[in-house]
Order: C-alpha cells, then sequence, then structure tokens
C-alpha cells in the first residue's frame, strides 16, 4: 500500500531561476539548510544529527537507510523533509505479500470508449515520484526489494521491455526495525550498498521526549512551509561537487576505506580478526560526496579531515561486516569503524596500528 503527495506535473512549477556563482549557491546551501531546520523543528523536536545527516544524503544525491525502534519518528521525518523541500512524496508500506508490479506499476488492459478496442495501459506504481518512503524495507521478500535497485542506481524503471525515466530528483529513504527480526529479509549486500547512509536512530532525550509528549496529546499543529525546490536542489547539487578536496584528505579517505577489508596488507592485523567484509570503492565516492556537503553547511568550500571522521560511521556501518568472533565478543561495527578512524595515519603523524 502506498500514500503519495502531488507530483510536480499536478503542482505549479516553480519559475526557472538564472545561474548562479558557486558562491552565492553555497550560500543559498546554508541558508536553505538552516530554514529546513526551522521548519522541521516545528514538528520533530531534537533528532538533529538525524536531520543533518538526512539533509546531507539529499544534496549528495545519494539515498538513506534509517534504522530504529518503533516510535522515533522515522517515518514523520522523512515526510517532513519532503514538505520544506516541496517535493513529490510516496509511501510505501513493505510486507510479505508485497510483489515488484505493486512499486513499479504494471499493465493494465483499457477499453477506448471512441472505438470499442482493448488496449494495455501502463499505470505507473508508487516508485513514480521525487522522494519514495520505503517503510519497513526488511519486511518484504527479496525479488520486491530488487524492484527498488534499477530506480536506486539508474533512476528508471524497466517494466515489458519499456524503460522510463524517473522524475528528478529521485531519492529513496528507507526504514528499517533493529530489534524485530522473526519474518523479515534482510537487505542483502549489492542492495545496502546502494544506500550513501545507513543512519542510527536513537531515542531522545529526557525534554525532548517531554515535549514530544505535549505535542502529541494536546492541540498543536505544525504548518511546515516549502524551503526549496526540486531544480533547486539539482543546481546545488552541481555546485557541491565542486568544492575541492586536498590531496591530504583523500589520502584519508583511501585508507580510511581500505582499511576496513581484511586482505589489505596495509591493514592493522587485527582487522583480520574483527572483520569478515570490508568496504568497496562506493564507500570512497560517497564519503567524499557527502563531506563536500558539510563542509559547505559549515561554511568552507574545502573538505577536511574532520568532515571525513565525522561521517565514517553512517557511511561505513552497513559496508563493514564484522567476524563472528567480533560478534562473540559483543564487538559492534561501531567500535570496529571508531577503532580504524583512530588508526588510520594522517599527514606526517604516524599512529600505532
Amino acid at each position: 500500500m502506498s500514500t503519495r503527495t502531488p507530483s510536480s506535473a499536478e503542482r505549479p512549477a516553480p519559475a526557472a531561476s538564472a545561474p548562479i556563482d558557486d558562491k552565492a549557491a553555497a550560500t543559498m546551501l546554508v541558508d536553505a539548510y538552516k530554514k529546513i531546520v526551522d521548519e522541521m523543528g516545528k514538528f520533530i523536536v531534537g533528532q538533529q544529527d538525524v536531520i543533518e545527516q538526512l539533509v546531507i544524503a539529499v544534496l549528495a544525491g545519494g539515498h538513506c537507510l534509517l534504522e530504529g525502534v518503533p516510535g522515533l519518528a522515522k517515518t514523520a521525518m522523512i515526510r517532513s523533509l519532503s514538505r520544506t523541500m516541496d517535493l513529490s512524496f510516496r509511501r510505501i508500506q513493505f510486507t510479505p505479500d508485497l510483489m515488484p508490479a505493486d512499486i513499479t506499476g504494471t499493465d493494465i488492459i483499457q477499453e477506448d470508449p471512441a472505438t470499442g478496442r482493448r488496449q494495455f495501459i501502463f499505470q505507473r506504481g508508487p516508485i513514480f515520484t521525487q522522494m519514495l518512503l520505503a517503510d519497513e524495507i526488511n519486511r518484504t521478500p527479496p525479488k520486491t526489494q530488487a524492484a527498488l535497485l534499477e530506480a536506486m542506481q539508474e533512476h528508471s524503471v524497466t517494466v515489458g521491455g519499456h524503460t522510463l525515466k524517473l522524475e528528478e530528483p529521485f531519492f529513496v529513504l528507507a526504514t528499517q526495525n533493529p530489534i524485530e527480526q522473526e519474518g523479515t529479509y534482510p537487505l542483502p549486500e549489492a542492495q545496502k550498498d546502494r544506500f550513501i547512509f545507513l543512519v542510527k536512530v536513537d531515542y531522545p532525550e529526557r525534554e525532548h521526549e517531554r515535549q514530544i509528549i505535549a505535542r502529541t496529546t494536546g492541540t498543536f499543529e505544525a504548518d511546515l512551509q516549502p524551503v526549496i525546490h526540486g531544480q533547486q536542489i539539482q543546481e546545488l547539487q552541481r555546485v557541491v561537487r565542486k568544492v575541492p578536496v586536498p590531496d591530504h584528505v583523500m589520502d584519508f579517505v583511501l585508507d580510511l576505506v581500505r582499511f576496513t577489508r581484511p586482505n589489505n596488507p596495509d591493514a592493522p592485523a587485527w582487522v583480520k580478526d574483527l572483520v569478515d567484509w570490508g568496504a568497496g570503492p562506493r564507500a570512497c565516492q560517497n564519503i567524499v560526496l557527502a563531506a563536500k556537503v558539510r563542509a559547505v553547511l559549515r561554511g568552507r568550500f574545502h573538505v577536511t579531515d574532520d568532515d571525513i571522521e565525522a561521517l565514517a560511521l553512517p557511511v561505513l556501518r552497513h559496508r563493514v561486516v564484522p567476524t563472528f568472533n567480533a560478534e562473540a565478543e559483543g564487538i559492534k561495527v561501531d567500535d570496529i569503524i571508531s577503532r580504524i578512524v583512530k588508526a588510520v595515519p594522517r599527514g606526517e603523524s604516524k599512529r600505532v596500528l
């Protein structure tokens, strides 16, 4: 089942904006981010790190996977983000009986009232939107999960031998519950690798939870206003790619990702004991793109080691597979990644591996 908001074809098209220079675009990005946070703050209490990572993922042109127990407003955050960005939105509730055609669409027979002839007409599925919420994506079988793969990678859908392009910008924001695994279908590694981030949504702080109770049990209503539209997002995505990455930062990225691979001779010896499978080249691409966005959001037009370190966990935690020994000892993936980050040598300083 799915819910939707109007597509851009059903809403008045935004006026074409004149090209802006990179400095003005960077200023616009920072202003837009502050307004998005303010607008979402009308409805979402706390979760500032999660909101920042969601915005970074969108501006980097990537998809995002959110993981958290029920009731932490994962769905509400994504819906609010789509409203502040003025993007068409649809939600799919993934269930064990969901079929690929329920996502992509299917051909149906319609009769032409003028001629009486019958013909197949393609009925588009909920994937034809700009922001797609795949709610509890691990509740549906791999066959249906795979229906998203082409859309996530190519931004197109192939049905009945015909390839249809999706409306740009296009994002898949998926959620999953980490504690209840009965009757679930864990995402394959190839599909998890398509997500730029795996964002952990944690319990709110005490004061934030008090505000949540007050808002949701009273008459409070939030009126979210759009801050930015799809065409502006695409323009900002292009500007972000121009942000330079110094050589020493690029070396840090390469070492960081390559240290996660147990067969890498340069990796610390303990990695072989704790990591069964490491991150691939897409991790390098994603962490650099995300770091470029983070740098601009902080008023810089260059990437630093701090940007890379701040985004290491969401980029790598779903790409690093721990060994059985690590899991038996209660060592979490986040612990392994944090240890690797500390082990990577930077500049002329060499750390003990």
